[in-house]
């Protein structure tokens, strides 16, 4: 039986949902992302107006310089006649020749005379300009804010409209002007109207295939589900007379938290060009995140058309410049977005990583959806180890970071003490603290045996004598045995002379480096009335390696019986 919500909000009786527009036949579910659209960063615009405090001239340079390197080929710089700082900003770039050839300085415009004027007067000499102009459309700000019906609506877009196409008209200048229009508050915006609107700007501007206009569709205010959004843009583009003639624009806004999956389903539904930020900065929760968007496209195998292979260099050039901070979980760019501290990912991503040397041509690791190296990270802050870590999480820290391979035994309690440590202490267990407790905890235990010396004498092929001398609380000892190898006889002759009863359970040893030099790491477990207890040895010898393995599980076996 499905109890009751006992506990309600009583004010959500005074909000309206959100009303779908009646699209017949719907294609854009049906559809897949197979390529990038054009990417327009709106950083210096939209990302700067939002900040508490906007960036300096100094800190606009330096993104505008990093947003050219990352492969940006539109970036919306200022709204000119907003201020004198915006308009000296574009003024700056024009006139000390900072913007590339291939690249184009966007900027918005209001239909006043006096702003599209301040707007070409900032243009004045620039190679690749885009005028963008808007005006709000939707139903709210019509009634509310402007007290406009629908066809004063349209006379403002359109006497805008006119004014720009007169001063491009007059130009004589070799710039490359291209001209775009937004209905804002386009998501509050009645369908229909929207196309009336966005048809009546473009039916001034007269573009051409070989000459497009944009259309730029924002979700200003985000106000329903992304499906619901591309639907609006579908609709646009089914019913538009100039769609071939145009490039549809996306601008969302993230009001619901779904900006990003909002522009992956407006680029189903027919947009070609997306608008948005690094991180998602901008108004209220801000605009989409490009860095997102674009790399969800490349963990698909779609070449984003974007560079993000030093993601940290530009998450620290974006938090220096915006006073912003990129949150540790935050897609793909977060500290901890390749960190795992959870014991079965831990194993699944060790896993993954041992079969991806034997398959490097396609990357298929578990929890990991792309290889963090491609966007600059290392492999070091993939597993990190605290209370919830297992297994597999300690074997890929001591494997990968300090070439331990950890039989399943060993890290299987090995792990037990890591996250009772973690535990016990409240924290993080860094890499080389999880080294030190294996190396304090486990390798050359020397209290209160420690092995001198050693020799085997090969009686048979199934019988080894060996002699091997330890001191043990000061005071040196021959211990001989006979056994079927080396540690067989050393752990008889314990038992033998000094009643330590210990039979090995588990032996294994690898080189952990290469060369003449190689050392050689051994792991032995001992049992002992029931209980096991592990060691393990280094040395450049092989033998001595495993001798000491077995002296540091006994060591262990002693501390604990006693303790």
């Amino acid at each position: 039986m499905q109890n009751k919500n006992e506990v309600s909000m009583p004010n959500h009786t005074k909000y309206s949902p959100f009303a779908p527009i009646p699209l017949q036949n719907r294609q854009w579910p049906d559809r897949q992302i197979t390529k990038s659209p054009v990417w327009v960063s709106s950083d210096l615009r939209d990302g700067n107006q939002s900040l508490e405090v906007p960036m300096s001239l100094d800190q606009k340079l330096y993104f505008f310089k990093q947003l050219v390197k990352m492969g940006f080929k539109t970036i919306e710089i200022s709204f000119p006649a907003a201020s004198d700082t915006e308009f000296e900003f574009t003024r700056h770039l024009i006139e000390h020749d900072l913007v590339p050839d291939d690249v184009a300085i966007q900027v918005l415009t209001q239909s006043r005379d006096h702003i599209i004027e301040r707007t070409f007067e900032a243009l004045k000499g620039a190679k690749n300009a885009v005028v963008h102009l808007y005006n709000s459309t939707s139903t709210l700000q019509r009634d509310v804010v402007f007290n406009f019906t629908r066809q004063q609506c349209i006379d403002l877009a359109v006497y805008g409209a006119k004014k720009i196409k007169e001063y491009i008209d007059s130009d004589t200048s070799a710039t490359n002007w291209i001209l775009e229009y937004s209905p804002e508050s386009f998501s509050g915006t009645e369908a229909d109207f929207a196309v009336e609107i966005c048809d009546a700007v473009l039916d001034v501007w007269q573009p051409t295939e070989d000459n497009k206009a944009i259309i730029n569709l924002p979700n200003t205010v985000e106000m329903s589900t992304p499906n619901s959004y591309a639907d609006q843009v579908e609709y646009y583009c089914t019913h538009t007379r100039w769609r071939a003639q145009t490039i549809v624009s996306l601008h969302p806004h993230n009001d619901r938290g779904t900006a990003v999956a909002a522009a992956e389903l407006g680029l189903l539904a027919g947009g070609e060009r997306v608008e948005g930020t690094l991180f998602g900065n901008g108004e209220r929760t801000g605009n989409a995140d490009i860095v997102n968007l674009a790399m969800n496209m490349y963990s698909h195998g779609i070449d984003p058309g974007l560079d993000f292979t030093n993601i940290d260099e530009i998450v620290e050039g974006y938090e220096q410049c915006t006073a912003m901070c990129v949150h540790e979980r935050h897609p793909w760019a977060g500290k901890l977005v390749f960190t795992s501290f959870s014991g079965s990912h831990q194993d699944a991503i060790k896993k993954g990583m041992l079969r991806q040397k034997a398959h490097p041509e396609h990357w298929e690791v578990p929890y990991l959806p792309i290889d963090p190296k491609d966007i600059g990270r290392t492999y070091e802050p993939i597993i990190r180890i605290n209370s919830q870590s297992g297994k597999g999480g300690v074997a890929f820290i001591m494997e990968h970071n300090f070439g331990f391979i950890l039989p399943k035994p060993v890290q299987q309690e090995f792990s037990k003490l890591c996250t009772s440590v973690s535990d016990e202490n409240h924290k993080e267990l860094l890499p080389q603290e999880v080294f030190d407790l294996f190396d304090r905890e486990y390798i050359n235990i020397k209290a209160p045996i420690a092995l001198k010396s050693y020799s085997e004498n090969v009686e048979d092929k199934d019988e080894i004598n060996v002699s091997v001398t330890i001191t043990m609380d000061g005071r040196a000892i021959n211990i001989s045995g006979t056994g079927n190898g080396l540690l067989d006889g050393f752990v008889n002759g314990l038992k033998a002379q000094l009643g330590i009863g210990a039979e090995i359970v588990l032996y294994s040893q690898h080189a952990m480096t290469s060369g003449s030099e190689a050392l050689a790491v051994s792991y032995v477990q001992i049992e002992n009335e029931g209980r096991v207890f592990s060691g393990a040895g280094i040395s450049s010898n092989v033998s001595k390696s495993a001798l000491r393995a077995v002296v540091s599980a006994v060591n262990r076996m002693i501390k604990q019986v006693n303790a």
